[in-house]
């Protein structure tokens, strides 16, 4: 797998954001020539610390990808686009629902547009996520299930999806899409739940202040971001992953009760409380959800590798030694 990116030019797009900066730590490490496009805006991911000790090995462009012309330049050239960048917050997106748009629906496909002028070659791969589906009618979920997002993000999230696929099946531009589940890990954002709720569980029991669990019966599954970007590679170098979506899972799924013991069992200390859930949000809850990843791993040759305890803890060593930078 690194053999293959040696010297290959690479854009990740969020790419001083968790999952982005991450993936650019792996294929620095594999020899390719990687430039970062990030915004920078605070309600986003993007943190400059993410790519501390690499930041000499990267070229980082802090621009928007709503902006068309910045895009068409960055594209040019490059042999992969990882398209990561997006806004993430459920709540934010049903606030403003304008700007969602325009990030997560808009901006994918003046992305692809500038793809097709400057640079049809391109193979890129498209960061997506589970809530498309909304409330699961059968669990676990496999990609055939119905999409019916719950909120404005799901919506536009599903629509830029769907961008992807259809600029592959029309024009050739070589791309698939992954739908990701709750991925964490080091360089998450954890000031507030814009990106996990799990995120700021874990800032809460570094400062060793109790945490909150609304309801706590809902199962879930997670999958450690190095695991992640495993797919992520794995899905740029298939080229039978073209034109298609996959779910990505993890270890076997938990109720988030289940999941705060184990948090603190990972920390060796803390504590939580189970509280109802506040109105704003039970109204965009989709209860349980777990993903059928066998597409993923038949197809890709892939398979999560870091176990739900032993990701917990090395986050929580990652914020133990880095927590101010994170706030």
């Amino acid at each position: 797998m690194n053999q293959h990116f040696l010297n290959r030019r690479v854009l990740i797009t969020g790419g001083l954001g968790f999952i982005g900066s991450n993936l650019a730590r792996r294929l620095v490490t594999a020899g390719a020539q990687v430039t970062l496009v990030d915004s920078l805006i605070p309600e986003y991911g993007g943190n400059v610390f993410n790519i501390a000790g690499i930041e000499d090995r990267v070229r980082v462009n802090v621009s928007d990808v709503r902006d068309p012309h910045s895009m068409a330049y960055l594209v040019q050239g490059q042999d992969y686009l990882f398209n990561l960048a997006g806004q993430t917050s459920h709540l934010d997106s049903m606030q403003d629902p304008f700007n969602d748009l325009e990030i997560n629906c808009r901006a994918q496909l003046s992305i692809l547009e500038a793809c097709r002028a400057h640079n049809p070659a391109v193979k890129i791969v498209f960061a997506s996520t589970r809530q498309i589906y909304g409330k699961p009618d059968y669990l676990p979920v496999d990609e055939r299930h119905l999409l019916r997002p719950v909120d404005v993000n799901g919506i536009n999230k599903m629509a830029g999806e769907w961008y992807h696929i259809l600029y592959n099946n029309v024009y050739g531009i070589r791309a698939c899409a992954l739908r990701l589940t709750n991925t964490y890990g080091p360089r998450m954002r954890i000031k507030d739940a814009r990106q996990t709720f799990l995120g700021v569980w874990i800032r809460l029991a570094v400062e060793g202040k109790p945490f909150e669990v609304w309801g706590g019966e809902q199962l879930r599954d997670f999958t450690y971001v190095d695991d992640a970007v495993e797919a992520i590679l794995l899905a740029a170098t298939t080229e039978a992953a073209n034109g298609r979506v996959f779910n990505l899972g993890g270890d076997p799924p938990l109720s988030l009760a289940e999941l705060a013991k184990l948090l603190i069992a990972a920390n060796r200390g803390g504590e939580f409380v189970v509280r109802a859930f506040p109105p704003e949000r039970k109204a965009i809850d989709i209860g349980d959800y777990y993903s059928d990843d066998r597409l993923a791993r038949s197809t890709l040759g892939w398979q999560p590798c870091v176990p739900l305890s032993e990701g917990l803890a090395r986050t929580l060593a990652y914020y133990r030694e880095n927590l101010a930078e994170y706030l």
